[in-house]
């Protein structure tokens, strides 16, 4: 089973959201066998999600905070 695709792209989304769908992707490559075609597509997408959180963070220390 893999998770919805959010209501709004990844940089629309609030940390607290991102977090969440993280969440799902990461508990979706646990549960998917090995062989499971959507397994890739899960992975592009937490790729996705770790970039931008990790944009995230360099920007707040950018920032200074």
């Amino acid at each position: 089973m893999t998770p919805d695709q959010p209501a709004h792209p990844l940089y629309a989304l609030t940390t607290y959201e991102l977090r969440t769908y993280r969440r799902d992707l990461e508990h979706a490559l646990r549960t998917l066998p090995e062989h499971a075609a959507d397994r890739e597509l899960v992975k592009v997408e937490l790729a996705g999600v770790l970039a931008e959180q990790e944009s995230r963070v360099a920007l707040a220390a950018a920032a200074g905070r």
